[in-house]
């Protein structure tokens, strides 16, 4: 049992760098990607035709970006977060009651 308790934060530490790495290593790129299309939006919005291929993917970037925003904010509003565990303990709850009726 303290072999456990011991491992436990040096796997939430490894678990905090994988993460931040990861996270790291998407939005970078990803976000040079977007902000790249985003400023040659700009130039189309302003005038220039030279970067008119960038309309279509922009469009499809906040279109989407917007559409998830909003189911965040419908499941924030529905109490989603409040407690995330309770789908989990319902289903093994369940699991439970179906294994006793066998």
């Amino acid at each position: 049992m303290n072999a456990k308790s011991t491992s436990q934060p040096e796997a939430s530490e490894w678990q905090f760098r994988v993460t931040i790495l990861l996270a790291v290593l998407i939005l970078i790129p990803s976000g040079y990607g977007f902000i790249g299309k985003f400023i040659e939006l700009i130039n189309v919005a302003r005038g220039e035709s030279g970067g008119a291929f960038a309309v279509a993917p922009i469009m499809n970037y906040l279109l989407a970006s917007l559409g998830f925003f909003c189911l965040l904010l419908w499941a924030a509003g529905r109490g989603m977060f409040r407690d995330i565990e309770k789908p989990k303990q319902q289903m093994l709850d369940r699991e439970a009651l179906l294994d006793q009726q066998k």
